[in-house]
Order: structure tokens, then sequence, then C-alpha cells
């Protein structure tokens, strides 16, 4: 069974995960067209300076949501992407434009990461 505050369950609290896939979620209805790479590439980049700044975690998790909310705010689609993986466990976050993933070079995991969470725009 999964715990209370898993996303997905009815008790999630406004500080939960539940609240950042809701936002997540809010953001793909802003106006924009899919991103380029070089446009998500670009977030993400703003991202990770703006991170240096903040003097709290910084990791995949808080890069990826702050680039898909970044590329939302600035007219551009992208997908944020939640996955797991086995062997060895691991969970990572990360974004994509079109195929590309964005801002992880993938010599740095051991990929495939098994994506769990999706966001993005469905039309």
């Amino acid at each position: 069974m999964a715990p209370s505050n898993w996303p997905g369950t009815s008790s999630c609290s406004p500080r939960s995960s539940c609240s950042a896939i809701a936002g997540a979620r809010a953001a793909t209805r802003l106006p924009g067209r899919a991103a380029l790479p070089q446009e998500a590439e670009a977030a993400f980049t703003a991202v990770r300076r703006a991170a240096r700044l903040w003097p709290g975690r910084t990791a995949c998790l808080e890069e990826s949501l702050a680039t898909h909310f970044a590329a939302a705010l600035t007219g551009h689609r992208v997908r944020w992407v939640i996955g797991a993986r086995f062997i060895p466990q691991g969970a990572h976050a990360w974004i994509e434009a079109g195929t590309a993933i964005i801002g992880q070079d993938e010599t740095d995991r051991v990929w495939p990461y098994v994506p769990a969470l999706q966001v993005e725009r469905s039309n």
C-alpha cells in the first residue's frame, strides 16, 4: 500500500509533492509551443545559474521542475519526467524537449530510467 503522502492519494498536504505535480500540470495550460532542444537547454542553464544563489537543495527534482516552469512562462512546452531504475536502485527527474534529454549527460548516470510520471501538454 502506498504511503498517504504519495501523489494520487487523497490525503496530500499543500506542501507535499502533490502541489508540485499540480503546479506542473497547471503550467501546461499556459499558451506556448513545443520547445526546441536549444530553447529548453537555455531555460535549464538559467535555472542552474539561479540555483547557485539559492541556499537550499537544488538537485535534479528541483532543477527539472524549475526548468519546466521557466519554459512554460517563456512560451515553451517541455516534458517533465520523474523516473526510477531498479539496479542499482535510484530515482531521477529530468526535462525532455522532443526526444532530447535536457541538462543530462547520459554518461553521468546509469540509463535507462523508467518514467513513472510525465507532465506535458496533451495536444
